[in-house]
């Protein structure tokens, strides 16, 4: 439920134009898996038409099992050489041969007329004796025989080696079993839903990208496809993978083990199936791993700096995981499950620490451009407020010069006042009864001594 809510949350943050209800949520929840439930029936219906062919794909990390597990026992170095495809042949003819009598079984062999698998059919039914001897009296049983001195040395070849004699060491293996009438039936229609996963894998992937990731830009959705493409790539190396490589490893270890606690390896068709397909899909979704953390940083839920922080404890949980994954206690096959994801979380730390640096970028471009317009917006803008004369705040807050009752409470004073004019008198200067300009300094020596300093007109 957190998980989902985040995703409500990344939906949110895509939608930067309205705030979607959780209700709508919800309905593409229920359209997002019911495109996925329809992709999967559709292409089921595909793969179960080719059910046999996928059958024998299945079927071939077994085949390459028994062919080295028998390889491994057959004599390296024998008189006549012998191949795993001449030693199944020769334990098929010795069991035809089994019931006739001497007579009768020289001339099947002299119909056969192939003298080489005549050879080996004959050391296999005495291998067969010799294997049920104690090991003492094998060389006096030999010696009694007075047998060809290559057959004897064959024989030497095959006891130090001691490969299978039995016809049902293979055939079982190859064949398998089905206990129950309907699981033939079943294990198609599984064969079909894991086939149908592969193939639809692409639009599986999309689908839960567009639920995840709405409201895609133009430029958003061309990068979409190629994250697809590379989700999709990664998910097929990990199932060829697992395949080719980790399968026929653990199958080997499985057989060999069997073998070595003395348990015939009649594995039965339905649980060879499910293990086969569900180890191949996880290691599959395995390496989806950047997918998935990339995801997660999108959401919210993983930083760059605490998936660096923590990649030792990321190490050991991988480790712990791939002993879930892969339940062999082979270290060969934990390693080749664990290692791949290692270099993968490492590719997603990387990855994450790009993508927090282009977000950082992002930001800080556009801090920069909303900055720059806010400047251009200022100075195309005429002034909102203007710069006031001295004398404004008396002409706007006080009455007009017309207000005489204002006047007369409040009178207004000159910025610049005048030097106050002493009082003309009518023999001062300026005066009707003026003196002679002749006569001006003695007329100023005398408003001297008068008031005690000189006079503007001066």
């Amino acid at each position: 439920m957190y998980l989902l809510k985040k995703v409500f949350q990344l939906r949110e943050k895509a939608h930067s134009d309205h705030e979607k209800p959780f209700l709508e949520h919800l309905e593409d929840l229920r359209v997002m898996i019911t495109r996925v439930v329809a992709t999967l029936l559709i292409s089921m219906i595909v793969c179960f038409s080719f059910r046999e062919q996928i059958m024998e794909v299945l079927r071939q990390p077994v085949e390459e099992v028994m062919v080295a597990q028998l390889e491994s026992k057959l004599p390296v170095k024998p008189p006549r050489p012998v191949t795993v495809e001449s030693w199944e042949a020769a334990k098929a003819l010795e069991r035809a041969t089994a019931g006739l009598d001497s007579d009768q079984r020289d001339a099947m062999y002299q119909a056969l007329g192939d003298p080489e698998l005549e050879f080996h059919a004959r050391s296999v039914a005495l291998l067969r004796a010799l294997l049920v001897l104690p090991e003492d009296g094998r060389t006096a049983f030999v010696d009694s025989l007075e047998l060809p001195e290559e057959m004897g040395l064959q024989l030497e070849a095959l006891l130090i080696s001691q490969p299978s004699p039995d016809l049902d060491s293979r055939g079982g293996l190859r064949m398998m079993s089905a206990l129950k009438p309907t699981e033939t039936f079943m294990l198609s229609m599984k064969l079909s839903f894991f086939a149908g996963i592969i193939l639809s894998f692409p639009l599986l992937l999309m689908f839960l990208l567009q639920f995840v990731l709405p409201g895609l830009h133009s430029n958003e959705r061309r990068v979409l496809w190629p994250s697809m493409t590379i989700g999709f790539g990664l998910f097929l190396s990990g199932v060829s993978f697992a395949y080719f490589i980790v399968l026929p490893r653990a199958l080997g270890f499985f057989y060999g083990w069997s073998e070595g606690m003395g348990v015939s390896n009649d594995w039965r068709i339905g649980e060879y199936i499910g293990f086969a397909t569900t180890f191949t899909l996880l290691f599959g979704l395995s390496f989806e791993l950047p997918v998935v953390v990339m995801i997660f940083v999108k959401l919210g839920l993983l930083t760059y700096e605490t998936m660096a922080r923590t990649r030792s404890y990321a190490v050991v949980a991988i480790f712990i995981i791939a002993a879930i994954i892969t339940p062999t206690p082979d270290v060969m096959t934990l390693i080749l499950m664990a290692l791949p994801m290692i270099i993968l979380y490492e590719i997603c730390i990387w990855l994450a620490y790009f993508d927090n640096r282009k977000a950082v970028r992002a930001e800080e471009q556009e801090q920069r451009e909303r900055m720059e317009r806010l400047l251009l917006d200022r100075d195309r803008e005429p002034a909102t407020y203007p710069v006031e004369p001295e004398d404004s705040h008396r002409a706007e807050n006080h009455p007009e010069a017309g207000d005489d009752g204002w006047h007369e409470e409040y009178p207004q004073h000159d910025p610049h006042p005048e030097e106050p004019q002493p009082p003309r008198f009518d023999d001062e200067p300026g005066s009707p009864l003026d003196p002679p300009p002749d006569s001006i300094p003695e007329a100023e020596e005398r408003r001297r001594s008068s008031d005690g300093r000189p006079t503007d007109e001066t």
